[in-house]
């Protein structure tokens, strides 16, 4: 079993989690001036790398946050974990 290193709680097995997406997206300031192309790239248009990769992640059967993970996409092997609106470690980043 797979386990995760929760910010907030520590080390946990992977079932206690669920995937939250692409880290670090800004939202658009005013949705309402982008054109409809623009709003759906936003939406849906992620970035999909072989390796690592900097990832939203919730502690959903535990502390119930988010929190962001650098996890290597090819072993699954995650390199860190940390609390979300924290910078990745020095070294780390993907």
């Amino acid at each position: 079993m797979l386990l995760i290193d929760c910010p907030y709680c520590g080390p946990r097995p992977e079932i206690e989690f669920r995937y939250g997406g692409e880290a670090h997206l800004a939202r658009p300031h005013d949705p309402s001036t982008l054109s409809d192309e623009e709003w759906a790239s936003f939406l849906y248009r992620r970035s999909n790398p072989k390796g690592r990769f900097a990832e939203r992640w919730r502690h959903v059967h535990g502390c119930g946050q988010f929190f962001n993970a650098i996890r290597d996409t090819v072993s699954d092997k995650f390199a860190c974990t940390y609390k979300t609106g924290d910078a990745p470690p020095d070294g780390v980043a993907p």
